[in-house]
């Protein structure tokens, strides 16, 4: 096993180094197309290889701060007289431990000067001490908040840029996309104001456990469900992606592939070894014999008598 995979899955957080290849996978633009096709409006209908050509430049994977200050930071960055233009990556020593987000890119609209700012998050878990959508309100918040003096200067709010802020939620229990966005109630009159309200927009992709149908409704979450399954194999994951979904199976593909099913192999047997240790120590607090501890773990009595020593200082 690669040393670099092995290290990272004994971190302290052993799901990042997965998380971070399934963000790479998820971030390639043959990849990114589909989204756009599902869930943009302009893009519906549109074939994923004419898709792809409206995403420009980087598509960036944790490398913009989120935090107030951090986002449009100028650092070696490309300027228009005193306006910073477009994304800038910050210094990773000095925003160390700082929120990025996973990623971010430009797309140019099909009229061919409208041009919006797509955010995607990967949420693998239910967050506990907060709720997810108000995490999300303050993403796509930050989004526009941050393109005064990178994308317009001074008061000129009608060169903001159109965002989306797209959650992708693994082990929901059914297949959904919700939408919200901002809408307009007369409550006295109807004025009609001007301006527009599709700035903000933010959209949940909840995925089941189980792997979407070939159903076209479904189509994007049987892709999403194929590139971050933990139990597909790499064979069957390129299958889908290059039978039904047409995407060209480059090398940065395959191993980005074949690395989240090592890593995730790895993972599950660092989970049933820690579940073992537990069973182990357990069973020695209780008193019971190491003869017996080793049979039921399946383990020799010297690799019992290593974990008991290993953990009981008494014995050290």
């Amino acid at each position: 096993m690669d040393t670099e995979i092995k290290n990272a899955v004994q971190a302290a957080d052993k799901d990042a180094p997965y998380d971070k290849e399934a963000k790479r996978l998820l971030g390639n633009k043959h990849i990114l197309a589909h989204v756009l096709i599902a869930l943009i409006s302009e893009f519906k209908g549109m074939s994923a290889r004419e898709a792809e050509k409206y995403i420009e430049g980087d598509v960036y994977i944790d490398a913009i701060p989120v935090e107030p200050g951090l986002t449009n930071k100028a650092a070696g960055s490309r300027k228009s007289g005193d306006r910073i233009v477009g994304l800038n990556t910050e210094d990773g020593e000095i925003n160390e431990g700082t929120i990025q987000y996973d990623i971010i890119f430009y797309v140019r609209m099909k009229d061919g000067t409208a041009q919006i700012i797509v955010n995607i998050e990967m949420q693998k878990d239910k967050p506990s001490e907060y709720k997810l959508l108000h995490r999300a309100i303050f993403y796509v918040c930050r989004l526009v908040s941050s393109q005064k003096e990178r994308e317009f200067a001074n008061s000129n709010f009608d060169d903001i840029k159109r965002v989306y802020n797209i959650w992708i939620c693994p082990y929901m229990k059914e297949d959904y996309i919700k939408y919200i966005h901002l809408a307009s109630e007369d409550m006295l009159g109807r004025h009609k104001l001007e301006g527009t309200l599709d700035l903000l927009n933010i959209m949940f992709v909840g995925l089941k456990d189980e792997l979407a149908g070939k159903d076209e409704r479904y189509r994007l979450h049987r892709l999403l469900g194929t590139l971050l399954s933990e139990t597909l194999k790499p064979k069957e994951k390129l299958a889908i992606m290059k039978e039904e979904y047409e995407i060209p199976i480059e090398q940065n593909i395959r191993k980005e592939v074949d690395n989240m099913y090592t890593l995730s192999q790895h993972i599950e047997e660092q989970a049933k070894t820690e579940e073992k240790v537990r069973i182990i120590m357990k069973m020695y607090q209780k008193k019971y014999p190491l003869e017996e501890i080793a049979e039921l773990v399946g383990k020799t009595i010297e690799e019992v008598r290593t974990v008991v020593e290993s953990k009981s200082p008494l014995l050290s």
